[in-house]
């Protein structure tokens, strides 16, 4: 299959686009040009979002299948869906299980929980593109496969409430410095390794199956987040991390960027049911635990000094949040 990838460098697609590319499949990845295409695949350069800017990199080409991992917003998928409309005979939209009501009903969260989630603006908008496209889905749109993944971490990734992306909770811990979990860190939790993901996106991309549906694709390992954040101390050599435990309210206060992430999702269990996906593609199976995830994920930043820059702005949410829980509580 010819398969063209929007957004194909991130933390989810660079194992996805190497996924399918191993299987035989010609990939091709449009993005703005900031991050470099890898080599064996083909590279385009458009603003996706601008309808003439995208036809005119893809010119009079037609795709078995598109995957979509940079559609954030309605108009996003909007002027994607009007540029290849005929010209795909699948669209895959990444989505996210941020769409579902939060806290769940019930456990373990299946495609057919009730959307709507009143705590998180990105989880609405990934809605709302869901809806677009499904509406349209064999009506004059494109063919469309919605695929929501969860807690998902590459190598570059280590997993934590605040933000997974760089070595900032890494190196505090290291240090020795406070790292806080919301709550008495005993909620359940699900992390998918991007390579784990990967397989099960591969056996929904072309397949008729999948046309039409809505799946969640998530590892069944359930962790909580205190065992989360022990794990990667382990991994670091650390024996006694200085983990805090706050309530998510009063993280909130202190830090408003943390409502959408925390009372949005992270605050309420994240189990899921793939059931679903193992119906359509049988040989899904996520073979590779977090003890082991985490321990690749160091390894790789431990590997470049460079990778093991703090992010100074996430470094002093951390110590404000902390200060201010302290400061209250003597």
């Amino acid at each position: 299959m010819t398969i063209l990838f929007l957004g194909g460098t991130g933390n989810i697609s660079t194992d996805c686009a190497a996924c399918l590319h191993d299987r035989g499949h010609r990939v091709a990845v449009l993005t703005r040009g900031h991050n470099p295409v890898p080599p064996q695949y083909e590279a385009l350069t458009a603003d996706r979002r601008d309808p003439r800017a995208l036809a005119a990199a893809l010119g009079g080409r037609t795709f078995d299948a598109v995957i979509d991992f940079v559609g954030y917003q309605v108009s996003d998928v909007e002027a994607a869906a009007q540029v290849l409309r005929g010209r795909t005979g699948q669209y895959v939209f990444i989505s996210t299980t941020v769409v579902y009501a939060k806290p769940p009903a019930v456990l373990p969260v299946t495609e057919a929980a009730p959307l709507g989630n009143r705590f998180s603006a990105y989880g609405r908008a990934k809605e709302a593109c869901e809806a677009y496209l499904l509406a349209r889905h064999g009506s004059g749109g494109v063919p469309v496969t919605i695929v929501r993944p969860s807690h998902t971490y590459s190598c570059r990734w280590i997993p934590n409430p605040v933000t997974s992306v760089g070595y900032t909770v890494a190196a505090r811990l290291e240090q020795g410095r406070p790292v806080f979990i919301h709550d008495d860190g005993q909620g359940l939790w699900t992390l998918t390794a991007t390579e784990d993901f990967a397989l099960g996106l591969a056996g929904l991309v072309g397949n008729p199956a999948a046309l039409g549906e809505a799946f969640q694709i998530t590892s069944d390992q359930v962790l909580t987040w205190n065992r989360i954040l022990a794990e990667t101390s382990r991994a670091l050599g650390v024996e006694e991390p200085n983990i805090v435990h706050i309530p998510t309210d009063a993280i909130c206060a202190a830090a408003p960027v943390m409502h959408d992430k925390l009372k949005g999702d992270k605050a309420h269990h994240g189990v899921f049911d793939c059931a679903k996906i193992r119906r359509v593609v049988p040989d899904f199976e996520c073979r590779i635990p977090f003890r082991e995830g985490i321990r690749r994920a160091l390894a790789w930043f431990r590997a470049d000094p460079s990778r093991q820059a703090v992010n100074p702005e996430i470094d002093a949410l951390f110590d404000r949040v902390i200060a201010a829980w302290q400061g209250a509580n003597g």
